[in-house]
């Protein structure tokens, strides 16, 4: 079988526009996959130079097909089946600048570079006050991105038009305002002076940005048969699911620069991503999470599985749509429309995503995932949404470290463990639903309000007595 290569595949040259920091699974099944559909539909001409952010990673493997690879993309999209296999060839030049530092700096001088997109992980865009020495490769992202701003301004004498669109996809709110803020920091200690500074601030545009896509990476188990299907052997490919979605706050500079709203993708330039985020925090994030400890006391082991479940299937349908949705202020087409697409994915049958995994750091995620739309649920109805307060006491329960005769693998906070095994030390359910709902140290609130106590008293005391599936039914027809 031929190498997927450009001596077997005939790949497209292009004009490096992009600087991209990050060449993992998502930036690659995600915003190449997007840039290729641009390219593909004449919208830009643009190539990807990507740069390793750390010493160890795949700019040599990608290097050694001459960027191209296979995304496969695997799905329900409105319940129809969805395969697609695709040939990727954006990628034009691949650096490590631990090692290619002068490469490296040598892009700032580009007249061609028009845009820079990061995606470094949540702890990328971090101050590390000591990384100042820019005579050889910064440590931090930040550090490298400064020294990159740095050399770009001393090239071309502060020119405005030489700014760039810098778009950041770390998962941290405001990443590009945080990112901001940090290289203004770290500027100040490297002692730059205030022409370049106000460059950095007003000749770049910063814009925010949400992604969602679920990229599970190389398909290890399924490898061969693609390669079978597409006829390259290719050491890059990475599978994903077939919903998309990138919101970016306007910024004219940004938008003009890099139009991806504009080819039919779910790509939206939005005056504030802070919906769209609560949408996908409260809806995905937040029914995940509650989810978790109801469908595996009930026995099950996966999402797909849970989903299609009768009782938690129609549990978090009823949390999705009558809890959740009403407290995100997006019109309500949308919000159907999203929804429908969360539900869809939690259904994927190509992906196998255990609710085990999803149960890491279950106390915080409840109190991030769920209680903010527990809180503006009762800001609009006056009342305590029940489904929150059933997967509470199925949390409480879940804690309790059993599923029938078998030990339940909690994987939390040592802290958080902590309070859980003490809590399991009373056996009056009151006291249990008392004390975990007034554990304000948990919550940053006092949830043992309003009836909430008797209320979660009696959903855990129906779950010790008649098991969780039998506790649920009751809930669902009450």
């Amino acid at each position: 079988m031929k190498q997927l290569n450009s001596v077997n595949f005939e790949k497209k040259t292009r004009p490096v526009k992009i600087l991209q920091f990050g060449e993992g699974n998502f930036l690659r099944a995600f915003v190449e996959w997007i840039i290729q559909d641009m390219n593909d539909n004449g919208v830009i001409d643009a190539g990807v130079a990507v740069v390793q952010p750390m010493p160890v990673g795949r700019v040599e493997n990608l290097e050694a097909q001459n960027g191209l690879y296979t995304v496969c993309l695997e799905g329900i999209d409105k319940g129809e089946i969805i395969k697609t296999r695709q040939i990727i060839d954006v990628l034009e030049d691949f650096i490590n600048p631990f090692t290619q530092y002068d490469k490296y700096l040598e892009y700032a001088k580009s007249e061609t570079l028009e845009t820079i997109i990061s995606n470094t992980t949540e702890a990328g865009i971090a101050l590390n006050p000591e990384d100042t020495d820019f005579t050889k490769c910064p440590v931090s992202f930040p550090g490298k991105l400064l020294a990159f701003l740095k050399a770009r301004y001393d090239h071309f004498s502060g020119a405005e038009s030489a700014g760039l669109a810098i778009i950041p996809c770390e998962l941290i709110d405001h990443n590009g305002a945080v990112l901001k803020d940090v290289l203004n920091k770290l500027a100040v200690i490297c002692g730059y002076d205030a022409d370049f500074i106000n460059w950095m601030n007003n000749a770049n545009h910063f814009t925010e940005t949400l992604v969602d896509r679920i990229v599970p990476g190389y398909p290890r188990d399924t490898v061969e048969s693609i390669w079978e299907e597409t006829g390259f052997k290719d050491d890059n490919v990475v599978k994903a699911e077939c919903f998309h979605l990138w919101v970016l706050k306007k910024e004219p500079v940004v938008q003009a620069r890099f139009p991806a709203d504009s080819t039919g993708l779910n790509v939206i330039f939005a005056d504030d991503i802070t919906p769209y985020k609560q949408r996908k925090v409260k809806i995905l994030n937040g029914s995940h999470t509650a989810m978790v400890p109801i469908a595996y006391l009930s026995g099950i082991d996966t999402v797909s599985e849970s989903v299609n479940d009768a009782d938690v299937g129609k549990f978090v349908s009823e949390l999705i749509y009558d809890i959740v949705n009403p407290t995100i202020d997006l019109p309500a087409d949308q919000m159907k429309s999203f929804a429908d697409s969360v539900v869809e994915r939690f259904k994927n049958p190509f992906i196998r995503h255990e609710l085990m995994s999803i149960s890491l750091n279950s106390t915080t995620k409840f109190k991030t995932r769920l209680l903010p739309t527990y809180n503006d649920y009762i800001a609009k109805f006056g009342k305590a949404p029940a489904h929150i307060l059933f997967a509470f006491a199925s949390l409480v329960v879940f804690f309790k470290g059993k599923r029938g005769e078998d030990n339940i693998a909690l994987n939390d906070s040592p802290e958080y463990l902590e309070f859980w095994t003490k809590l399991w030390q009373n056996e009056d359910v009151n006291v249990i639903a008392k004390t975990a709902l007034s554990a304000s140290d948990l919550w940053e609130q006092d949830l043992a309000t309003d009836g909430n106590v008797e209320l979660v008293a009696s959903y855990i005391s129906n779950i010790l007595e008649l098991g969780e599936r039998a506790a649920l039914q009751k809930f669902l027809n009450k």
